[in-house]
């Protein structure tokens, strides 16, 4: 491997511990998701799945279904940018876990122009369509090995 992709990923491996450690501050008990948006070198957004801002932090019912009104983490992530100074144009979005359908539109709309994420979500269907998008896709499986 020559430098500039041993460079890449070493901080893709960086981004992805620390989307890891964003996910540990999430409430939900089903899944725990981070995710973490980088532009030109710089983390400019981060988010883990939850309730929107003012809601009871519980994620699931009393038959631990998620609710309806759960944000994911990428969709926290993008709506903190849409509120700062900065925007997703061209920039990573890292990932614990990939995308679903909705978000993956997140991601295309928002200008984010590559993916890494560490685990698959149960629908593929997410990633094919940021695929056809022409979104830049990188599956990390155990980023973490060997530490």
């Amino acid at each position: 491997m020559d430098r500039a992709r041993e460079k890449k990923l070493r901080y893709d491996k960086a981004y992805l511990r620390m989307a890891k450690t964003w996910s540990e501050l999430s409430h939900c008990a089903r899944k725990q998701v981070g995710a973490i948006i980088v532009k030109d070198g710089m983390i400019i957004s981060d988010g883990y799945n939850g309730a929107p801002s003012g809601f009871d932090n519980c994620c699931e019912n009393g038959d631990g279904e998620t609710h309806w009104y759960v944000l994911h983490a990428e969709a926290n992530a993008i709506l903190k940018v849409a509120k700062s100074t900065h925007n997703c144009n061209g920039a990573t979005l890292y990932l614990t876990l990939s995308p679903c359908r909705d978000c993956s539109k997140l991601v295309v709309q928002s200008g984010i122009k590559r993916v890494v994420f560490i685990n698959n979500y149960k629908d593929t269907s997410g990633i094919d369509f940021l695929k056809e998008a022409g979104i830049e896709i990188d599956h990390i499986e155990n980023p973490f090995d060997g530490e």
